[in-house]
């Protein structure tokens, strides 16, 4: 049985965004080196340093499904039906939009974080669940369903934003120390969950 994890690129002062959803310099680590990884979207590849890769290169062999908020879904056009990660994707909605099982045949839509974790856990079989969605992340973590908080911290301080962790259902959450990996541009950190 795989793990669930979270992973979201994050400002130094703690955003996975800017208030307008712009990502400003956060992804300027997927082009900072000189390892060209191809991704299952064609229209997205990235150029990183030969330590991002081999975290990338992990992240995405292990996980066998991705969940989704559906903003996110919408700001991207849900990946063209094709996240970079190669893998299917269930997308957290009150409202699924119309026409989505011909506009997006792999991607799956319930209401709940609860039941996206347990449908994405099906998909993925022994492989991981990476969730990339900061709201649905807190809740996941609340729900005692998240076993790692996986962060990209990168070099910029926006100073507003769209915050990975705000306030925190249930309060105080202790996380075991982090397996770090230093690549160019960006700090890649993977805490367990302390049970």
């Amino acid at each position: 049985m795989g793990k669930v994890f979270s992973h979201m690129t994050m400002s130094l002062d703690g955003y996975i965004a800017e208030p307008d959803d712009g990502i400003g310099e956060l992804f300027e680590w997927y082009g900072a080196g000189d390892v060209s990884l191809p991704s299952a979207n064609e229209g997205i590849s990235f150029q990183v340093d030969e330590a991002s890769a081999e975290m990338l290169r992990e992240l995405i062999d292990d996980t066998g499904a991705l969940i989704s908020g559906r903003h996110l879904f919408d700001i991207t056009d849900g990946w063209g039906d094709r996240h970079p990660v190669g893998a299917p994707v269930v997308v957290v909605t009150h409202r699924p939009p119309e026409n989505a099982a011909e506009k997006w045949p792999t991607t799956t839509f319930v209401d709940g974080v609860e039941a996206a974790v347990e449908r994405a856990k099906r998909i993925a079989g022994d492989t991981n669940v990476t969730i990339a969605s900061a709201n649905i992340t807190q809740q996941a973590l609340a729900l005692g369903l998240l076993d790692e908080v996986c962060v990209s911290l990168v070099p910029v301080l926006f100073g507003e934003g769209i915050p990975y962790f705000s306030t925190l259902e249930g309060g105080h959450q202790l996380l075991e120390d982090p397996v770090v990996v230093q690549g160019r541009r960006a700090l890649h950190l993977r805490y367990p969950v302390r049970r």
